[in-house]
Order: C-alpha cells, then structure tokens, then sequence
C-alpha cells in the first residue's frame, strides 16, 4: 500500500487552523496573518457573488441586451457608485443623500413582508388557548405569562411601580432564561465548527503525514 504525504490543500488548511488555533495561548503574528487572509478571501468571494449574481443579471445584462427599455436602471447604478463619494473628504456629505434613498426603499418595500412574515405570525404564536389538555395548559400559561411580563419590562412610558414592578422583574427573568437558551445554541454550533476543524487536522493531515513519514 503507498502511503502518500497530504497534499498542498490539506497542507494550507492545516496551517492556517493552526494558526487561529494559536491565540488560545495569546495573540501573534500567525494569528493575525490567518485572521486577515480569511478577511480579505471571504470578502473577495462575495464580491464575486455580487457580480454573477446581482450586478450581471440584474443590471449588466439587461442594459447591453436591450438599453431603452431598461434604462431607468442607471439610476440606482448611479446610487451605488455615488455611496463611494464617502472616502472624498470634500464630497462625502453626497453619499447620505444616496444612503437615506436606499434605507427608505428598502423600509417601504420590506416593512409589509416582515410585519406578515415575522411579527404577525410570533403575535398568533402567543395566542394560545387555555381550554386544553392539563399537561399543555401549563405550557400555554408559561408562555403567555413570558410575552406578557417582558411586555412590561420594555414599557418605559411609566414608572414601574406596584404591581408592575415584580412582573417587570418576571420579565427579566424570561430574557435572561431566553439570552441563556441563545448562547448555549451558539456554543454548540461553534464547538460542532470546532470538532470539524480537530478531525480534518487528525485523520487529513497529522495520521496521513505520520504514516508517511514512519509507516504503519
């Protein structure tokens, strides 16, 4: 059986996990070199990303197939190029005028689609029925009860005193519980990131490399 060494791919990837590997003792140089190679390779991808998928399609190629009838895309071109007047000291106040067109469209347009696809759904979620079952009921109340106290907590129009103030503090509990919940998902995504990363440096560089080296 030839045994091969790993290749130039299994050789960068090991290297640059590694290197970010190594700010669990302090931060260096090879930290910050693998920090900023991933930076600047990420952000180039996705400007080609932007460029097949956005730019060509929706503003390259129609204007060259047929200029008259999609020339009013010139205008939100014109928009985008006029936000990079920012890095001109002198003409930088242009680009809010641009900034606050795009921030207003995208308002106008994806106000109506969250408010159907995030807020009225969630406001239905919390719409439960208190005519079931025992075992479900006390999962109804537990809910309703969360909605409602935290409902308290971010009324700031006045002061939460009497009873309002121990329901704000039933609210704090619900986020805290909620903010808990979050981060412990968080941590397990990244530490699945990070057995992925351990295996791929074991079985797909250091065994091959060890084999290949001493054999076995």
């Amino acid at each position: 059986m030839q045994l091969q060494l790993p290749g130039i791919g299994e050789w960068m990837a090991a290297f640059f996990t590694l290197c970010i590997f190594s700010f669990l003792y302090r931060d260096n140089v090879l930290y910050r070199l693998a920090e900023s190679i991933f930076a600047g390779v990420s952000f180039g991808y996705y400007i080609g990303l932007a460029r097949l998928n956005t730019l060509e399609p929706n503003l390259f190629r129609p204007l060259f197939s047929d200029f008259a009838g999609h020339w009013p895309l010139l205008i939100p071109f014109a928009l985008g190029l006029i936000l990079y007047l920012r890095y001109v000291p002198k003409a930088a106040w242009i680009s809010n005028w641009a900034l606050a067109i795009y921030i207003g469209y995208y308002i106008g347009v994806n106000l109506i689609q969250r408010l159907h696809g995030e807020v009225l759904p969630q406001a239905k979620g919390t719409m439960l029925s208190l005519q079931v079952p025992p075992g479900q009921l006390l999962g109804n109340l537990v809910i309703i009860l969360g909605v409602l106290t935290v409902l308290i907590y971010f009324f700031f129009s006045s002061p939460q005193r009497g009873p309002l103030k121990p329901a704000a503090r039933i609210g704090v509990y619900y986020l805290m519980i909620s903010f808990g919940a979050s981060f412990g998902y968080t941590v397990m995504g990244r530490i699945s990131l990070l057995i992925g990363r351990l295996t791929f440096v074991i079985h797909e560089w250091a065994r091959p490399l060890v084999r290949a080296v001493f054999g076995g």
